[in-house]
């Protein structure tokens, strides 16, 4: 599952008297001055001078940003001050596209910050998010929580009909009232201390659990003494495994690294059973040690805010606060979709986890072992001998045809030539921050240069886990800015010198996020305040691109042997269309138990969250009361390490569900009008991808496909049968 998107928070804001107080600095910090020479020889005070503003990465050193920040609130500050002292009367242009215009260099210095902290983390950047989290939090409230700002907007609201000049305009003047409200507007002065004293604690704390995380999965990585213990894992992977141990200062050792989900990949190939489990254990056990990572307390210190500020807002808990905005629109349209699911998918993987017991029983009496029963830790390892045997096919006979760079240049890059005519070249000429980091030109289909694209797909001790889109600078018609976007993986790097082979899944993924990249691409929305979409619609196109991942044009373009050339065998290419379903029952459990959590913790009230101590056990008894509680079927992720629910998808990771049911109705609509074509991919970028925020989600996928969502290609999809009654 991924973590990005064309989603943003506002930068444009207003200030007021409280952010002299956060220039004070809210967090009980000292904040290190910067020296007269890096004052002087800032390249974040200019905008870049490089293709489409692309970041000078070869110029940016840590002390820059604390300047740049500081510059950056102040002069925020002197424009909103501007705005709200302007002596005429509120109008569109005066208030709404002042605003709109208004924090540049803040934005520029926080994107920038904070994607690096996520590509590259160091304990520099670190210490500026500890720094700044609470400042940064303090500052975007004196801009929400103006008085007088928001009585110039609503103002402008009052008249919107007449003021805005054209449709997109006044939805800018609603989206911008709205999200003041949602941020405490309409409170009076008492509860607007109380909501900034919380959102300075929030900021913090969840700066502090994505430290806890990276830091986690770092130090539960595994020691592993022999080569011999290995065996299942590729040459490549174990020469990989040899030299994580060596620069950890444990020569002649091997090391796997852990990924943040729950099941780690090494367990579909691991033949040493103690060891699988030895893997599965550590990986469960990330967060709740009881070790200066822990992040249980974090958590329970989380929800409490979570569940104040909900209710300060006058909402019941988190989740109806989140979801007003939301299509689902409230809990309860959540919580059925969910419910509706999860007897199908649970009785799929029962029958799934009957089947690979049935292999295991097999399997033990014909070599006269003792049989065993299946575990969390078995699953992935017996469902590839089963995929084998059913199919003919397991994922080492894919991953020679599944190059990395293949993958994306003739797979993920000819899918969008051929559906909306783009082309890719790769430069060099262009500065990166990891020496791992590939930078593409992309240009449109009349010639002219589009955006700029970044593949980081690598995996590194100082990357967050997961994969996820970012935008280095977003289309923005007011300053006539193209995009520069990112795709971030964490595929595990090979020794020099040895090809980097791809699982499936790593393929899905890429093609995934790339939707993301083409959303923040081809967005023509005219205000940025308009590019984002709700947080439940936002996978929607981005899981509409993974279908080309199977197209057998697009999979005979990019299957090929690494190092022969020749293309995947037919019949692979059929055996893999074939096997689609394989393991969805499992798949959907895994990731329905984790998206149950998110909404139960989100609509807890007040004096309903757990302690730390009892964070473990509320997490046992969600599953059992959901009818999730299957041992062999652990979440996807489990509370202390779900860092969905600590950032954008808090309350909303129900959104890859609830957007699939959107993206399988949209395949279903492709397949009938061709397919790949580049009439279908002139309609999906004109009806849904360059349109943004500008319009409402849902009227966009009907307009788009002519009906409302209808839920039977999901479940064609996932081979899942729902009980009629």
């Amino acid at each position: 599952m991924s973590g990005g998107s064309p989603r943003r928070g506002r930068a444009g804001a207003l200030l007021g008297p409280l952010l002299a107080a956060a220039l004070m600095g809210l967090t009980g910090h000292t904040v290190a001055q910067p020296t007269a020479a890096a004052a002087q020889d800032n390249p974040l005070f200019s905008i870049s001078p490089l293709p489409l503003q692309y970041p000078p990465f070869d110029r940016i050193r840590d002390e820059h940003f604390a300047p740049a920040l500081e510059r950056g609130m102040a002069e925020q500050l002197a424009e909103i001050q501007a705005i709200v002292d302007n002596p005429a009367a509120p109008s569109f242009d005066n208030t709404l596209v002042a605003l709109e215009r208004s924090g540049r260099l803040l934005s520029r210095t926080t994107t920038l910050l904070f994607s690096l902290l996520g590509v590259d983390a160091n304990p520099a950047r670190q210490q500026l998010q500890r720094d700044y989290a609470a400042r940064l939090a303090a500052h975007r409230d004196a801009v929400q929580l103006n008085p007088r700002l928001f009585a110039r907007v609503d103002a402008v609201y009052a008249r919107r009909d007449e003021a805005a000049p054209n449709a997109e305009a006044r939805r800018l003047v609603e989206r911008v009232r709205l999200d003041m409200v949602r941020a405490g507007a309409l409170l009076d002065d008492t509860q607007k201390a109380r909501m900034r004293a919380l959102n300075a604690e929030l900021a913090t704390l969840s700066a502090r659990f994505n430290q806890a995380v990276l830091a986690e999965v770092n130090d539960s990585a595994l020691v592993v003494a022999t080569a011999e213990e290995l065996a299942g894992l590729s040459p490549g992977e174990i020469a990989a495994a040899a030299e994580a141990a060596r620069q950890r200062g444990l020569p002649g050792r091997y090391l796997i690294t852990l990924l943040n989900t729950t099941i780690q990949p090494a367990e579909a190939a691991l033949h040493d059973r103690a060891l699988r489990e030895r893997l599965h254990r550590a990986s469960v056990a990330r967060g709740s040690r009881g070790n200066a990572h822990d992040t249980t307390a974090l958590l329970a210190r989380v929800m409490s805010l979570r569940q104040e500020r909900a209710a300060l807002l006058g909402h019941p808990d988190h989740a109806s606060q989140v979801l007003e905005d939301e299509t689902a629109r409230t809990p309860q349209a959540v919580q059925a979709l969910l419910r509706r699911l999860t007897p199908a998918a649970v009785a799929a993987a029962r029958q799934e986890a009957a089947a690979l017991q049935a292999l295991i029983d097999q399997e033990q009496a014909a070599r006269q072992r003792p049989g065993f029963a299946l575990q969390a830790w078995d699953w992935s390892y017996y469902a590839e001998k089963l995929r084998a045997a059913r199919y003919g096919f397991d994922e080492n006979q894919l991953r020679p045809y599944l190059e990395i760079r293949q993958v994306l240049e003739r797979g993920v890059f000819f899918a969008a030539e051929q559906l909306y005519g783009l082309r890719f070249r790769r430069r060099t000429d262009l500065p990166v921050y990891h020496e791992d980091v590939w930078v593409y030109d992309v240009f449109d289909h009349d010639g002219r240069l589009l955006a700029l694209f970044i593949a980081d797909l690598y995996a590194r001790p100082t990357k967050r886990g997961g994969a996820w889109m970012n935008a280095y600078v977003r289309y923005n018609a007011l300053e006539g800015t193209s995009p520069v976007v990112a795709n971030h993986l964490n595929v595990p790097k090979p020794p020099a010198g040895e090809p980097t082979l791809l699982t499936w899944d790593e393929v899905n993924t890429l093609f995934h996020e790339f939707g993301h990249a083409l959303h923040g691409m081809f967005n023509t929305s005219r205000y940025p305040g308009l590019d984002r979409v709700p947080r439940d619609f936002v996978e929607y196109p981005s899981q509409v691109n993974e279908v080309w991942a199977y197209w057998p044009s697009v999979l005979a373009h990019y299957a090929r042997h690494h190092q022969s050339g020749e293309p995947m065998p037919a019949e692979l290419l059929a055996k893999v269309s074939r096997a689609k379903r394989f393991n969805q029952g499992y798949m959907t459990t895994s990731y329905l138990a984790s998206a149950v959590l998110d909404q139960r913790w989100h609509r807890l009230r007040a004096g309903e969250v757990p302690a730390a101590a009892d964070v473990m056990a509320f997490e046992a008894r969600v599953l059992k009361e959901e009818g999730l509680d299957v041992p062999v079927v652990p979440p996807r992720y489990r509370t202390p390490y779900f860092s969905h629910i600590m950032g954008g998808y808090a309350a909303g990771y129900y959104a890859y569900v609830w957007s699939e049911v959107l993206d399988a109705d949209t395949v279903a609509w492709l397949m009938a009008r061709g397919g790949l074509t580049r009439e279908n991919g002139d309609a999906l970028r004109a009806r849904l991808l360059s349109r943004g925020g500008s319009e409402d989600a849902m009227d966009l996928f009907r307009q788009l496909v002519g009906h409302e969502p209808h839920i039977e290609p999901l479940l064609e999809r996932r081979g899942l049968v729902l009980d009629p009654r």
